[in-house]
């Protein structure tokens, strides 16, 4: 299965030629089409430009961090299993205080790992970032990560239905992940009162949020047909939670023997450091101040230009250092990953200054702030868009306007 969004669109089968078709009322920007193909034109140089460059640099990366999260793992759990003994019926308070600080060192450890696994590795390679290589282990086709979301859901609900249709009312599922409103542009309803809850309770089980979002409860209810698929959904979701839950929760207790319990509570503790900041840095790219929503219709003769100028409106960017970049996989360029999705992620920051750079050219904002200001305007909207009305804010330059 393809898992990347194509370079060119599909031609239309109403033989319209999107090239001439005007812009959508729906895409709230005041180019020419002409100029909107002639920015797509320089964005493709950007991407072949990339890939061609590709090489020896870019493969020695993803192996070493691969490597490098996979002995932090080994580490942080051996460091649970002996701090677990040794704090079990411990009878010095020095032996017991060392055994506590190897239990927590381990469950920040594998917390990180954790992190470094799904965001970095398992996210990316999903997207067939490095498929380039031919290796039969670091392939979106053969990955399965540590998240209890099978990556064949994955890669299907995020890799084609929210890499294509990205922020577009009534395609894109990521919008609000459908149990939230995160603009006044979505109809308000009364369930929504809770959603400062529920934001909260999902940024606890995140991966599980991840893991039941391919599956539409409301089709169990529909045809037999729709029935059937969404039961089949479900089922590989059973198995592959199955999966995690003895691994983390039945078997490497297990190895402590007595200190079980002890190595239980530091998996779940690991775990729910990795859902806290995957749900931290997807909303912060998805969800800020000055990311836009669009009407259907905004996809109607959508060339591959247009579709890049919706990706730079509906995704917003996170300034960081370096080792903030890693652990975010890199998604703190998520206007650059939601351009080249299936380009490395550890060439976002190098091509990223030219595409603020073609921003400011041509008019269009650049969405990028401080982590405290993206993800302080996101909790804002989810407190604000709890109650009826509201009024979307934008950070947009002269050439956007609002879509209404």
């Amino acid at each position: 299965m393809t898992t990347v969004v194509p370079r060119t669109p599909e031609p239309h089968a109403d033989g319209v030629d999107p090239a001439a078709a005007p812009i959508p009322d729906g895409l709230p920007v005041d180019l020419a089409p002409e100029i909107v193909e002639q920015l797509g034109r320089e964005l493709d140089e950007i991407y072949d430009a990339t890939i061609a460059s590709l090489g020896a640099d870019d493969e020695r990366y993803i192996r070493r961090v691969i490597r490098a999260q996979r002995l932090l793992a080994l580490g942080a759990r051996v460091s649970m299993e002996a701090g677990a003994l040794l704090r079990t019926g411990a009878k010095g308070s020095r032996r017991r205080t060392v055994g506590t600080t190897l239990l927590a060192a381990g469950t920040a450890g594998l917390g990180l790992a954790k992190v470094l696994e799904n965001m970095e590795i398992g996210h990316n390679v999903m997207h067939g970032q490095w498929d380039w290589m031919r290796d039969p282990e670091i392939n979106s086709t053969t990955w399965e990560w540590d998240n209890v979301c099978p990556s064949d859901q994955w890669k299907h609900g995020h890799n084609v239905v929210h890499h294509t249709w990205t922020n577009v009312m009534g395609r894109d599922r990521d919008i609000g992940y459908e149990i939230m409103r995160t603009s006044s542009e979505q109809s308000w309803n009364p369930v929504y009162l809770a959603q400062p809850a529920y934001s909260a309770l999902l940024a606890l089980l995140f991966e599980w949020g991840v893991g039941v979002h391919e599956v539409d409860f409301q089709k169990v209810a529909g045809t037999a047909e729709q029935r059937a698929t969404q039961v089949e959904l479900l089922k590989g979701f059973r198995q592959k939670a199955g999966r995690q839950i003895a691994k983390d929760y039945v078997l490497w207790p297990a190895l402590a023997g007595p200190g079980a319990p002890a190595v239980l509570v530091a998996n779940v503790g690991a775990n729910l450091i990795r859902n806290v900041w995957s749900y931290a840095i997807i909303f912060c790219g998805h969800f800020p101040d000055g990311v836009h929503l669009f009407p259907p219709d905004v996809v109607e003769n959508e060339t591959r230009a247009r579709w890049y100028v919706r990706q730079m409106l509906g995704s917003a960017n996170i300034a960081g250092g370096p080792t903030f970049h890693l652990l975010s996989g890199n998604l703190s360029f998520q206007i650059e990953h939601h351009l080249f999705p299936d380009m490395p992620s550890n060439r976002y920051q190098e091509v990223a200054p030219r595409v603020e750079a073609l921003c400011a050219r041509y008019g269009l904002p650049y969405n990028q702030q401080r982590f405290s200001r993206q993800i302080g305007t996101t909790m804002r909207k989810i407190w604000r868009y709890a109650l009826p009305g509201g009024q979307d804010t934008t950070t947009d330059g002269p050439a956007v306007r609002r879509a209404r």
